[in-house]
């Protein structure tokens, strides 16, 4: 009974404060219009995602002030990405605090977890910022379609739960992690109100997609330290794949990789295949469900490679089929 007090209490203040943000960003004309990246057609309220880190802050507080360093590096990143949302800023100024706001993550992984070797510490801290990094910014090239990012963040979040009990096992910490998890997934659930829709009221903007991106590579990345295990990195393989194979596809077409574009997958789904928005999304949810399952099933590098091959295939099986009608539509 309690709990249901509580959980109806933190939906009552997303809501409110999501309704109070429509409003400020309606005053100070924080929006989204249609743009080269996107694949809206009309003019929405952008950051809609920002109660993804006040979700992340209020559990901060409830925690007694636990994971300083995180939260540290979550203000910065979110509060760059916001203002990045109302005034665009230059990628010389946002990539070195968005490695700081990681350094930050990191730090805060190695305070929680067991003594590594000094090579470890080495290894973690280069490997892991330029992991990090990139994936913090796939996940903000992903999000061009409505419900995407609130639906794929959903699923993994939701799988993170078990993740989680399996492989974390102080139990303080585990608590920690669990209930972070538990508020931002109602923060989620109510952002997807507004967004996993025919006709959106709001998007998740670089604010909400950042943020949601640094909390779960947090989680994800205490529990791959924990286990020393990085194969757990099945829980966004989905979004990897697609990502990176996207990435090399316009290397190959000698693009500027930091010019906005539409060439992801799910983008020709919604733009060149007219696949309504929040069928594409419900696509990629399920495609990360599965891969989540399987690995909670069978964990280990052998089924994150296995699903990184398949995913791999599929994607190149598929722009082998249907690239051309992008180029054919004058957006290549």
């Amino acid at each position: 009974m309690r709990a249901a007090i509580i959980i109806a209490i933190l939906i009552a203040l997303f809501f409110a404060i999501e309704i109070g943000y429509f409003a400020v960003a309606k005053h100070f004309g924080i929006v989204d219009k249609p743009s080269k990246r996107g694949s809206s057609t009309s003019v929405v309220l952008r950051g809609g995602g920002i109660i993804f880190p006040i979700a992340a802050f209020l559990g901060f507080i409830l925690s007694r002030f636990e994971e300083p360093y995180f939260i540290a590096g979550l203000a910065i990143v979110s509060t760059l990405s916001f203002i990045d949302d109302v005034h665009s800023l230059s990628p010389k100024l946002r990539l070195p605090l968005q490695f700081v706001g990681m350094m930050l993550l990191l730090v805060q992984i190695c305070v929680d977890g067991e003594p590594l070797p000094v090579w470890g510490y080495v290894l973690l801290f280069v490997v892991g910022l330029i992991v990090c990094t990139g994936a913090m910014n796939i996940f903000n090239f992903m999000d061009g379609i409505n419900g995407i990012t609130g639906g794929y963040s959903l699923v993994v979040l939701i799988f993170l739960g078990p993740a989680i009990l399996t492989g974390v096992k102080d139990l303080v910490t585990s608590a920690i992690l669990l209930g972070g998890v538990s508020i931002t997934i109602i923060a989620d659930l109510v952002f997807c109100f507004f967004n996993f829709r025919k006709k959106a009221r709001c998007f998740a903007g670089d604010v909400g997609s950042v943020s949601i991106a640094f909390i779960i590579l947090f989680v994800l990345g205490t529990i791959m330290v924990e286990n020393r295990d990085v194969s757990w990195l099945a829980f966004l393989v989905v979004y990897g794949v697609d990502g990176c194979l996207t990435i090399i596809h316009r290397i190959m077409l000698h693009e500027n990789i930091s010019l906005p574009h539409r060439k992801h997958a799910f983008q020709i789904m919604a733009n060149e295949l007219h696949i309504p928005h929040v069928v594409v999304s419900l696509i990629y949810m399920g495609l990360q469900s599965v891969c989540c399952i399987l690995y909670l099933m069978y964990p280990g590098y052998i089924t994150l490679f296995a699903e990184i091959i398949i995913l791999s295939l599929a994607y190149v099986l598929f722009m082998k089929k249907y690239y051309h009608l992008h180029v054919e539509s004058g957006n290549a």
